[in-house]
């Protein structure tokens, strides 16, 4: 007996990964089941995805983000190695925008000198705008597929093959992206102002007196504040950008549950869909170049070791 789509269960069919992972033992899947033993395997729901724990892994993130990079380095590589000093061609004038883009920003924001940062925020800027667009791709288009392939080639339940085609919606990628940054940015803290200066930097500011006394008071209440400003760092950098795509996902599928509605509501559902998606291209264009602002001021910190913040 098939199941009956629901608006719910499609919204939930739409926003959860194709996990692989162990569930313990002694868990209770859908089925009735019980497992006498760890079992590696695929979730057939966002519980037993949870249920996996920190271990499993988002194969559909994993692989479009991979992919994503793969195309940015093959695009970027093939035009560096055809480049002329004549006139240029279309591609090798779009990336020679895109290089002069980032190195204005680079030059303007960080005034140290660091063969690491242009690169490093080139790559956010093209990897988060390319892992961003794949918003812009039919809604069920991927996620038919991925059934097809499920249902003939493995034989799987068709209610059960989820493939989310967005990285930047799973807060696994952005946050282990925010996290890179922010060990890059403790890394050049330590080199550059060393133990004592970083420490200083926790707990000097924001309050500061010339008195030694009131000064040791200041101490723990500037680490406190210092402190949380300082995680809160990689934690608004990656949650940002999930919470914006997060949320454009959802608005794309919300509207795709009008095409249930009859013909006129989705003729209307259609028109929304055009609309929301011209204006989600400036939404992604602008995720991804805050992303790599902040990764360069983040880096400039990193290299400040004057008094003031």
């Amino acid at each position: 007996m098939a199941t009956e789509i629901t608006s719910s269960s499609y919204i939930q069919h739409h926003l959860t990964n194709l996990t692989y992972g162990q569930l313990p033992a002694g868990y209770e899947r859908a089925d009735g089941s019980v497992l006498s033993e760890p079992l590696w395997t695929f979730a057939a729901s966002g519980q037993e995805a949870g249920a996996m724990g920190f271990m499993a892994l988002n194969l559909d993130t994993m692989g479009i983000s991979i992919l994503l990079g793969a195309v940015f380095y093959w695009i970027f590589r093939s035009v560096a190695k055809k480049a002329t000093a004549g006139i240029p061609t279309g591609t090798q004038n779009f990336v020679e925008m895109i290089v002069e883009f980032v190195q204005s920003n680079v030059s303007s924001m960080f005034p140290y000198s660091n063969r690491l940062v242009a690169p490093m925020s080139l790559t956010i800027l093209v990897w988060v705008f390319f892992m961003n667009l794949m918003d812009l791709v039919a809604i069920d288009l991927i996620p038919e597929l991925a059934k097809i392939i499920g249902v003939s080639v493995f034989g799987a339940d068709p209610h059960h093959v989820f493939f989310k085609i967005v990285p930047s919606t799973d807060p696994n990628i952005t946050m282990a992206m925010a996290m890179c940054v922010f060990g890059l940015m403790l890394f050049y803290s330590f080199k550059e102002k060393g133990v004592g200066g970083f420490l200083g930097g926790l707990c000097l500011h924001p309050f500061s007196s010339k008195n030694m006394v009131v000064q040791a008071l200041f101490v723990p209440v500037n680490f406190v504040l210092e402190l949380v400003d300082l995680l809160a760092k990689p934690v608004s950098l990656g949650l940002r950008l999930f919470g914006n795509m997060y949320a454009g996902e959802m608005i794309f599928i919300l509207i795709a549950l009008m095409y249930s509605g009859g013909f006129l509501v989705g003729v209307l559902g259609g028109g929304l869909q055009l609309v929301w998606a011209l204006f989600h291209v400036l939404i992604i264009s602008l995720q991804a170049f805050i992303f790599m602002v902040l990764t360069i001021v983040y880096m400039s910190m990193a290299y400040d070791t004057g008094e003031d913040h």
